[in-house]
């Protein structure tokens, strides 16, 4: 409904390089007629096809022949006539352009696609992790999306109350990458659209009051140290391939018991 309304207040004059990903290939003849009517809108037209581009593939076909029509619908274009003066006219073949890889992504088109999306083109393009991605690339993806990432053995990935399980149910789209017996997850959700921050300034009545404010004095000398702590059992979401053996240390049994598991465990 939304997208809908989108469409109907939407025109060549308030259209951005953003917004021009919310039509599809029909809406651009229709909003070229909303030129026509307006002398105004005229004198831009070169800005208006540039947006355009930006989201399409134009083809101006100097060969308006059915069977030349028909080559390109075959390809998934749409063809139609668009107006460029009062004079002339000129027949468009235009394509939405598909987002397949990763160098595909950019600030205009990255709240267009879905998280779903986003792990199908990860998919397709990857190789060493979310790390081996241009960086310039992740901040493209990391300002549309909360992304997060964890590497665990193969069998405690999936393990019951884990990290996986919980971002899951919590709605991210998850992509698994194999790295030998260890598996990187990659966790994709589209961030929620946000308010630009409003800066609040304080009054000068507000800053007496903050003065005159009775401090409380808190008797924490004899509060235990964080340091004291006992230690608990390591989380799953915090073992890494690197620190892996080392997490295992943390649970303190009998010396003569440790021997015979880590024997185990290098058998293994």
């Amino acid at each position: 409904m939304k997208q809908n309304e989108t469409k109907k207040t939407l025109s060549l004059k308030s259209m951005t390089k953003s917004s021009v990903w919310d039509i599809q290939e029909n809406d651009v003849f229709r909003l070229w007629e909303g030129v026509e009517k307006d002398t105004d809108a005229r004198d831009d037209l070169r800005h208006y096809q540039d947006i355009i581009r930006s989201a399409f593939l134009i083809e101006e076909l100097s060969d308006d022949s059915e069977i030349n029509r028909k080559r390109y619908e075959k390809q998934g274009y749409k063809v139609g006539q668009i107006r460029v003066d009062d004079s002339s006219s000129v027949t468009w073949a235009i394509k939405k352009k598909t987002i397949t890889r990763i160098t595909d992504l950019t600030y205009e088109n990255i709240r267009h696609i879905s998280a779903a999306k986003l792990v199908e083109v990860l998919e397709r393009n990857f190789g060493g992790g979310w790390e081996s991605i241009p960086q310039s690339i992740q901040d493209i993806i990391e300002s549309a999306f909360d992304i997060s990432t964890t590497t665990l053995p193969k069998d405690r990935l999936h393990k019951k109350g884990g990290m996986y399980e919980k971002k899951v149910n919590d709605g991210y789209e998850v992509l698994e990458v194999e790295k030998g017996s260890w598996v990187e997850a990659i966790f994709a959700k589209l961030k929620p659209e946000s308010e630009r921050p409003r800066m609040k300034f304080e009054t000068k009545a507000e800053n007496e009051e903050d003065d005159d404010a009775d401090v409380e004095i808190v008797d924490d000398y004899n509060k235990p140290d964080e340091d004291d702590d006992d230690i608990t059992e390591p989380n799953d979401d915090d073992i890494t391939e690197e620190n892996y053996s080392t997490m295992m240390e943390l649970d303190e049994t009998d010396p003569d018991e440790e021997a015979a598991d880590m024997a185990d465990y290098s058998d293994e």
